[in-house]
């Protein structure tokens, strides 16, 4: 667990972490990176004067009697060693390394450098246990070895040197590092101030108030997220006035049956009222509650319907065997209306009939199909109407079609779109229902990836009927 973790994750702290973290990881390192820069900077002029000494030295070797010889005056033996700071060593070795002058204990080059006359090399090396830094260079003999001339110095003034430059350069960064967190943490302040404002604009709005933000008073890179809420707030817009529509509609549909209810209980508590008259008030007011039940189902079914959305359980179904369980559980009613129901398609199980989809809306969208068939269907004993489940299959294209046709007065193109508003009834039909219907239908085909289309199922004939086509894109071989 743990501990020190956050609930909730500070924008302002992030970017603030993310500037000050480097700002503070990269000092050290430029400390190291200075240090090294002031060691090189201090030690160029002192090793200069190395190579002068060296190259002084180096003439003061001379032959005599075909011998190499090293004569150092007093005075310029007493200049070498004038240095409160740093001590100055020297040795003169001669063609065969015997000592012509200095000292005998001098470190000498590396065994494996070859000479070269008259060139000065620079080393670094110890003497008598102090850090020094060498200068060295080969004096040509005639018949002979090179002499070598070598100049030592300790290296105190370099390193007095080099903190001067490191307390001159890191000083003034030890008052700008302050500074800089200081101007950082103010330019976010002024850079976040921004998101305050609009947290301001949006907790002073109304709660009814879903008029979109505007987006050029917000910096560039919150204008996506502004333009999202504002996308979110249109599309909640809609909502809110879809569901206050559907409301008022509900509330109207439902107002109709509960006022024949009223009126027809009205009646029957009269008491000129005879028997027959009691029993035909009693009628109505059964056909009045089986119209507010059906309404309100279909409400329900709506309602489920739309909320199901992209959380509904899909699993693998039979659309033949739903249609067949459909047209089942239709034929009661169509037997009362004289209706000829029956299923013409490819058989369940069969290939090419399987989707991934909803078993309870699938059903429930060709059940309000068949319903709906059988409500505008006319029919009687002598010449009964018509209705037709089939699916057809494809399983090569992998597409599946549900159809169900009738031989009805059919829709007239012009109300082909409407019928699939909520509550929309044709006025040329005397027949009783809440014109929810085939929304239901349209809804769950959209939540299935279905297209939804009506044509005459006999063109040229009167009627012409009605067919509608669900096709289904997603099939499974």
């Amino acid at each position: 667990m743990k501990i020190f973790q956050r609930e909730q994750r500070s924008l302002f702290g992030e970017i603030l972490d993310w500037m000050l973290t480097p700002l503070l990881l990269l000092w050290p390192v430029s400390l190291a990176l200075t240090w090294l820069v002031a060691q090189s900077i201090a030690g160029k002029p002192f090793d200069r004067a190395l190579e002068y000494n060296v190259q002084a030295l180096a003439q003061l070797v001379s032959v005599q009697a075909q011998r190499a010889s090293f004569n150092l005056p007093q005075p310029a033996r007493e200049i070498l060693r004038a240095d409160d700071s740093d001590q100055v060593y020297y040795q003169v070795l001669g063609p065969r390394s015997e000592l012509l002058s200095g000292e005998r204990d001098f470190p000498q080059p590396p065994e494996d450098e070859r000479p070269a006359p008259g060139e000065t090399r620079l080393r670094d090396a110890e003497m008598r246990g102090l850090d020094v830094r060498v200068a060295y260079t080969w004096v040509q003999v005639p018949n002979a070895a090179p002499v070598l001339v070598q100049v030592a110095e300790t290296r105190e003034k370099r390193s007095v040197l080099a903190t001067e430059i490191i307390k001159g350069v890191m000083l003034p960064q030890l008052v700008i590092l302050p500074l800089a967190v200081l101007l950082v943490w103010l330019a976010l302040v002024r850079g976040i101030k921004p998101l305050s404002e609009l947290e301001e604009r949006i907790r002073a709005r109304k709660p009814d108030d879903l008029s979109p933000l505007d987006e050029k008073v917000v910096p560039l890179e919150v204008a996506p997220l502004v333009s999202s809420v504002n996308d979110l707030l249109t599309r909640l817009k809609g909502s809110i006035a879809t569901q206050k529509r559907f409301l008022a509609d509900a509330a109207h549909q439902l107002k109709t049956p509960l006022a024949g209810l009223r009126m027809q209980a009205d009646l029957a508590q009269r008491e000129q009222f005879n028997a027959e008259e009691l029993k035909r008030s009693l009628k109505q007011i059964g056909r009045s509650s089986v119209r507010a039940t059906h309404t309100v189902n279909q409400l329900l079914a709506l309602a489920r319907a739309e909320t199901s959305g992209k959380a509904m359980v899909r699993q693998r179904c039979d659309l033949a065997a739903l249609a067949v369980e459909a047209v089942r559980d239709t034929v009661p009613r169509a037997m009362e209306k004289h209706v000829d129901l029956g299923y013409d398609g490819a058989q369940p199980g069969s290939r090419g009939v399987q989707l991934e989809g909803n078993p309870t809306l699938l059903k429930e969208m060709i059940r309000n199909l068949l319903d709906n068939a059988v409500a505008y269907t006319p029919s009687s004993a002598q010449q009964p109407g018509v209705i037709t489940a089939r699916v057809l299959a494809d399983p090569f294209g992998k597409v599946l079609v549900l159809q169900v046709e009738d031989t009805g007065p059919g829709i007239p193109e012009s109300e082909r779109e409407l019928v699939f508003q909520p509550f929309y009834r044709s006025i040329d039909t005397n027949v009783d229902g809440s014109g929810l219907g085939l929304p239901i239908v349209r809804e769950i085909a959209h939540q299935h990836q279905a297209e939804i289309t009506i044509e005459d199922a006999r063109p040229g004939h009167n009627p012409p009927g009605t067919r509608v086509s669900v096709r289904f894109a997603s099939a499974l071989s």
